[in-house]
């Protein structure tokens, strides 16, 4: 082995797990304690001010400057109470990461001291560099304007020690650069969309509130061995590798004990996600080795989406502490599961009301029906741009292989809904619409009770399932930022709603009683939604034809798929809900298109480096020594039984020199057509350029690497191979 290798193989083999200190009260009694929620806001705010405020926030309203003083005192004193010595505006930039700058909590007296000092305005305003982050041409290098402001709604909490604000983030001429911001303005739609269709059944309703479930898959890789792959390092996957003798397919990992290293890493970042409000609950083994979920409770859509983003930053923070590296990309290993962030999304009435799920009478089941076919049919109209928002230079490396869902969106129902609006879609105006609820299914065993059976099964192949009471949007993808996807969604269920909505108030307008009414327009959303609906195996080949034949986008190229969001349909769907403008939406694709190249750039240079440097030099040597071998053989023996001895090394010293010829070639015309690419102008074009031209190069060199990894003397091999990056914990 060679000696780097077998350092970082030994140290990570010895490791043991690090303790963690457990709090001595149980959860309930520090849950939350980082964070000024309402029991801290009642606490430390003038009876006035935690009115005011709790009103703005359950209310939707704007909040007066002139209370802003007021509760900035009372935040400063909470925060300086627990340990805070900084405060942030926190962001969600067109990075999918954070955004934080901490200014300490002083200011000068006048007298050559310092004063504790936290107004009003900087609690409400900053003023970040607009034109360093990612902004798609909206703001110029010397334009550098812009502003975060205060998001009421998501509450400030304590991350080591400062105090951070989530905020939203503009540019100075109003446009939207961050993530929240359009997400805020897709709930807003929403909710007025799906409150006046729930009036319909329910006149009581006066809010509707867009909940989301994120689930959390992740790799943990040790430290050491990452540090030693460069690929790790720098690209977040491995660009080579060859698989594992072992990897999934024994099935054993999933649901297994989980390791005690990684039980106490998942421990300790349990313990902290509980003092910053996040609810995680639920954690597993996942199906690929050192592959695992965090899940929490559902939550309203804009703080479990800042939960999830603060989430994936305590996850770093803690794994360095258990000497571990967290791995988000969604295929940091081929050939075994890569990871996704299933977004399971569902609405809500202020009534108690779930909005997908069946009730006890024919206007509940009706009221159920509505919102499933509107959901349906926006997901029919707009399939492309929920496609376009799940993908990315990473995620194109999942979809479709080894469960994660394939790259066409289509919805799956389940047996008894389907039937159901095959029902429907042909009866008559007064027939009853029935649900059956969960059944019991005995297994005749005294020691074993009685099953309760759902109603719908699950499929792993639907990027977009129903599962009970909500909706799985299983594409997206494990880096991602969840507001991605959900405004592009939220966004066009509302315009759906807003024009269902419209039809109905036609139909009772021209007459039409209000049951009758609905029953038409949902009949005629279940035949114009039929192409979406599909309930079988996704992978296969038919149903790629089938989609095709349905109209389905089914466009697999990354920066074509962006095309979505600027299609005549999109733009005007997102100014019509007020979620994104046209400059808004130019900007991000920009934005896109260039990230895909720079990711796909910055894999290509790594690759390129450690192919010659890393690699071929390794290669070389082991078979300079096979040339020895078959020269010294040749000394020894005469011709004939020389040749006989040395036809195994002779074959590999020919093999390996075959190998090594392509992969020279490959990365010197991989470094020419990145050239060719980097002069077109166009972000777009440039992207396409670098889709065709330098990825499949990539992927031509990583097989012939792959070839000589199985080739090379093991104790040569320069890399931590799969069966120590993913065996060893």
């Amino acid at each position: 082995m060679s000696s780097l290798r077998f350092k970082v193989v030994e140290e990570a083999f010895d490791r043991k797990a690090v303790p963690v200190e457990i709090p001595k009260e149980r959860p309930e009694v520090y849950y939350a304690s980082k964070v000024f929620n309402r029991q801290a806001m009642y606490r430390y705010l003038p009876k006035s001010a935690y009115t005011a405020l709790v009103n703005t926030i359950d209310n939707k309203q704007q909040l007066s400057r002139e209370l802003a003083d007021s509760i900035a005192a009372g935040m400063k004193k909470w925060a300086i109470d627990n340990g805070a010595r900084h405060y942030t505006h926190w962001f969600h930039p067109l990075t999918d990461g954070t955004a934080e700058k901490h200014d300490a909590f002083i200011e000068h007296d006048g007298k050559g001291g310092v004063v504790e000092e936290f107004t009003g305005k900087l609690l409400v305003q900053q003023e970040p560099d607009a034109s360093s982050f990612p902004n798609g041409g909206i703001r110029n290098t010397f334009e550098a304007r812009g502003y975060s402001a205060w998001d009421v709604s998501s509450p400030a909490f304590i991350l080591d020690e400062t105090l951070c604000i989530p905020t939203i983030f503009i540019s100075y001429t109003g446009e939207s650069l961050d993530y929240k911001t359009p997400l805020l303005r897709s709930l807003n739609a929403i909710d007025k969309a799906a409150t006046q269709v729930a009036q319909f059944f329910d006149p009581a309703v006066k809010h509707v509130t867009n909940n989301l479930g994120w689930e959390q898959e992740y790799f943990l890789v040790d430290e050491a061995l990452y540090s030693a792959r460069p690929d790790l390092a720098l690209t977040g996957r491995t660009l080579m590798g060859h698989e594992s003798a072992k990897n999934q397919q024994l099935e054993d990992h999933y649901f297994g004990a989980i390791p005690s290293r990684v039980e106490a890493f998942m421990l300790d970042l349990e313990i902290e996600c509980h003092r910053l409000g996040i609810p995680a609950k639920t954690r597993h083994n996942e199906v690929a080795p050192n592959q695992f979920e965090l899940a929490p409770i559902f939550e309203e859509a804009n703080l479990a989406n800042d939960h999830n983003l603060l989430l994936m930053s305590l996850m770093n923070e803690v794994a360095r502490r258990h000497n571990f590296r967290v791995l988000l990309h969604e295929k940091p290993f081929a050939g075994i599961n890569g990871s996704g962030k299933h977004n399971n999304w569902s609405l809500s009435t202020d009534t108690g009301v779930l909005l997908f799920a069946p009730g006890k009478t024919q206007m509940e089941n009706l009221q159920f029906i509505t919102f499933i076919v509107n959901v349906m049919a926006a997901v029919h109209k707009h399939n492309g741009l929920l496609k376009a928002s799940i993908m990315s230079a990473t995620n194109a490396h999942r979809l479709g292989a080894n469960e994660a869902p394939p790259a066409i969106i289509s919805i799956f129902t389940g047996t008894q809904l389907a039937s159901i609006l095959e029902r429907l879609e042909h009866s008559t105006q007064d027939e009853m619409i029935d649900f059956a609820t969960k059944s019991g299914y005995s297994m005749g065993l005294a020691q074993i009770p009685e099953l309760m059976i759902d109603n719908t099964d699950r499929n792993r192949t639907s990027p977009f399932a129903f599962t009970g009471n909500r909706f799985e949007f299983r594409a997206v993808g494990s880096s991602a930022n969840c507001a991605a996807a959900l405004l592009a969604l939220n966004a066009a269920v509302a315009d759906q709603l807003n024009d269902f909505h419209s039809k109905v108030e036609k139909r009772i307008k021209d007459g039409e009683i209000l049951t009758h009414a609905i029953l038409e327009e949902v009949k005629a959303l279940i035949i114009s939604s039929k192409p979406i609906h599909f309930d079988g195996n996704g992978y296969s080949e038919e149903w790629k034809q089938e989609a095709e034949r349905r109209g389905l986008d089914c466009e697999t190229s990354a920066p074509k798929i962006f095309d979505a969001y600027l299609s005549t349909e999109s733009v005007e769907m997102f100014a019509r809900t007020g979620v994104l403008s046209r400059i808004e939406l130019e900007a991000r694709n920009e934005v896109k298109w260039e990230m895909y190249t720079k990711k796909v750039q910055i894999e290509a240079r790594v690759l390129g480096d450690l192919a010659i440097n890393h690699v071929m030099p390794v290669a070389t040597r082991y078979q300079s020594l096979l040339v020895d071998n078959v020269v010294k053989l040749r000394s020894l023996f005469p011709d004939i039984k020389a040749n006989r001895l040395a036809s195994h090394d002779l074959s590999t010293i020919e093999k390996i020199s075959e190998h090594m010829s392509v992969i020279k070639s490959e990365v010197d015309q991989m470094v020419d057509a990145r050239k060719v690419a980097n002069r077109l102008a166009c972000e777009r074009e440039r992207a396409i350029a670098y889709h065709d031209t330098v990825v499949p190069r990539m992927e031509t060199i990583r097989y012939h690497i792959d070839k000589l990894e199985l080739m090379v003397d093991n104790e040569m091999w320069p890399l931590p191979k799969y069966r120590e990056l993913l065996f060893i914990r």
